[in-house]
Parts: structure tokens; C-alpha cells; sequence
């Protein structure tokens, strides 16, 4: 407990102190010392166990004072510091120290913390959030060498045991922001494929997704089957269902395999096209297929429902068919459902094409 102390006795200031830790640190980092070798190097001069953590690997490393891995469970962390790489937080670095922390712990916690961003940036995988999109496409890629795809993996980041989700999404925000909040404990990395971003995670929270992103998540059990999964599970989000799990649609997915020539040879999704004309109509027919409620379509509309049904007796007289019974509501449901698989996808193409000129 008193080796920082005994390390620097004989100093005459606070100042002098700082110095020597900040030269001990410069030389960690010119002998291009592992994270393992910095940590007990840390634990030896602080007298207390010392702790990283990489956030983009989720590797802990607990080291006592005698240069060992720290058996006994962790302590409270007396003091803390993040470790910050290309202004992005990758970990932290902490120690375990019994009692209050001794004046010089905060100097050793700051030069810890710039030493492992060092390390990580010499030898660490991709560190930040946004990743290589040839490494990331490897990584998701439905064929290919198995070989290939572990390795890339294991350069984004992710260990060989760790689960691995795959999000499509479609947005405006950042992909590095989007990734941040949807699996804050990292591993997660990022990158934008053609058409549509995708983030890899190790955990997904689908109620983290800011507003205005549309995402499809897939399953964790293989990267290339998520991927596909998340790219169809995308295409059946819409605005009042922003965010969809694959697992979630069941049967419906199946529409994902309906031909655009046979959708656009259906009445029932023919009706819908026209529809889209008027954008109230449209509006007013996806909240009340999305509640199955005219009552409670009205509360999503901010409107009183005797306006609701004054649309949807005009929207039924048009399309011929009944929307308050059953039969009418699934039809509907189902039409809507297909003219949006495809007309979601040809609205993004024509926006694409228009931002590239």
C-alpha cells in the first residue's frame, strides 16, 4: 500500500513527483510494452491492484501488486480514468486501492490512460467505432472461407466467443453515434455497405434507437444469416414500427419473397399505390392497419376519431373493399405491408440518386 510512497519518498513536491510518474510512463511506451506488461508495471508502482478494460474487445485485465492476475474479486475502484483514442472512449483504467486514494493516483491514472491508448493504437484491432467497410463486408458476407470471416471478426474486435448481432439501418444520424447508444457496453463497430449502413454488436437494444432511424436487426447466430435477416427485417419497418427484429415477423417475412411483378399486378396493393397520392389517406390507413383501432388510430393521429372514420369510409368506397371487419383490416394489412417492401427501397434509390447529382 505504501510502495508509491516509499517509490517517490525523498521528492520535494507534487510537481516532482508527477515528473517522475510521467517519465516512467514515456518509458513503458519507447520499450512498446503489451497492455498486460503496462498493467503490472501500474500495479507495481501504485502498491494496489491495477485494472484495464477495452471497451471494443470487452478484455479486462486485473493486476496485483506482485505482478500477478488479480485472483481475488474486484474491489471498488478507488479512483478511474477513460482511456481516449481519436477523441472516442475505448476503455478505462482504474485502482484497486484500499482506503482513500494517495495524492499522486490521479498523475498515474491520466499517464495509464494515454499509455494504453498507445498500446491499443500500435496493437490493438480497429479501436474506434467506424470500421473498414471491406473488412466489415467480409464479415457479413453469406459465402465465402469461414477462415476469412473469423479473422475478420477478430480484427473488428470481437472475440470467438462472443455473440455477434447485425443491424441494417437507414439514417441520417451517424452510424458511430447510432452503434454508441444501441450497445454502450461495446463491442460494436460500424460501416456504411452501398445502400445501407450496418452496425455489428455484441448486444442490441431496440428501444435505444434514436428517433427517426430505421433499423432491421438479425439474430446472433451467424454473421452472414444476420445480415440477410437484418436487410429483409429493414424493409418491413415504417413509421409507426421504426425498428424490427427479424425474429419478430414469423410468417410475414415470407412476403419478403413476393416478386415485384407479381406485387405489382395485385389489386389489393394496386389500390395502396393510388392511395399514396394522397399522403392523409395513407396516413390515416397505416395507423389504423398498425392499432386495428379506429379509436386508437385517432390518439396516434391527434385527431377525433369520427375524422378517422369519415377517411376510412372514403378510403373503403374507393378500394371496394369493407376495412372495419376482419377480412377487410387483414387485406389492407397485407397490401400495405407489400407496397411498402418495395416502394420504401425505390423512394431511397431516387433520393440517392438525387444527393449524388
Amino acid at each position: 500500500m505504501e510502495a508509491l510512497a516509499v517509490r517517490l519518498a525523498g521528492l520535494d513536491s507534487y510537481a516532482e513527483g508527477a515528473i517522475r510518474i510521467v517519465a516512467f510512463y514515456d518509458t513503458l511506451i519507447r520499450r512498446r510494452v503489451d497492455i498486460v506488461a503496462l498493467a503490472r508495471s501500474s500495479a507495481g508502482l501504485a502498491g494496489c491492484v491495477a485494472g484495464i478494460r477495452l471497451t471494443g474487445t470487452g478484455r479486462t485485465i486485473r493486476i496485483s501488486p506482485d505482478g500477478r492476475q488479480a485472483s481475488a474479486p474486484p474491489s471498488p475502484a478507488s479512483t478511474r480514468a477513460p482511456i481516449t483514442l481519436d477523441e472516442e472512449e475505448i476503455g478505462t483504467v482504474w485502482l484497486e486501492r484500499p482506503g482513500p486514494p494517495v495524492p499522486l493516483d490521479d498523475v498515474v491514472l491520466e499517464r495509464l490512460a494515454i499509455a494504453a491508448a498507445a498500446v491499443v493504437e500500435r496493437y490493438g484491432p480497429a479501436r474506434t467505432t467506424m470500421a473498414d467497410p471491406a473488412l466489415v463486408e467480409l464479415a457479413v458476407s453469406s459465402g465465402g472461407d469461414e477462415a476469412a470471416r473469423a479473422r475478420a471478426l477478430r480484427l473488428l474486435g470481437f472475440a470467438a466467443h462472443l455473440p455477434v448481432h447485425v443491424v441494417a439501418v437507414r439514417s441520417g444520424l451517424p452510424l458511430d453515434r447510432i452503434g454508441g447508444l444501441i450497445c454502450p457496453a461495446r463491442p460494436v463497430k460500424a460501416a456504411s455497405l452501398s445502400d445501407v449502413g450496418v452496425i455489428l454488436a455484441t448486444t442490441v437494444d431496440p428501444l435505444r434507437f434514436p428517433a427517426g432511424v430505421r433499423a432491421g436487426i438479425g439474430a446472433s447466430d451467424s454473421p452472414g444469416r444476420s445480415w440477410r435477416h437484418a436487410r429483409t427485417a429493414l424493409r418491413f419497418t415504417g413509421p409507426h414500427r421504426p425498428v424490427v427484429h427479424y425474429d419478430d415477423l414469423g410468417a410475414l417475412a415470407l412476403l419478403a419473397q413476393v416478386p415485384r411483378e407479381a406485387a405489382n399486378g395485385n389489386a389489393d396493393v394496386a389500390a395502396v399505390a393510388r392511395l399514396a397520392a394522397s399522403p392523409e389517406c395513407l396516413e390515416t390507413l397505416d395507423a389504423y392497419c398498425a392499432t386495428g383501432s379506429v379509436r386508437r388510430a385517432a390518439e396516434l393521429l391527434h385527431l377525433h376519431h369520427s375524422s378517422v372514420s369519415r377517411r376510412l369510409e372514403q378510403i373503403a368506397k374507393a378500394w371496394g373493399i369493407e376495412l372495419t371487419e376482419p377480412t377487410g383490416l387483414v387485406r389492407a394489412r397485407l397490401a400495405l405491408t407489400v407496397w411498402r417492401l418495395f416502394e420504401d427501397e425505390l423512394e431511397f434509390v431516387k433520393a440517392r440518386q438525387a444527393l449524388e447529382g
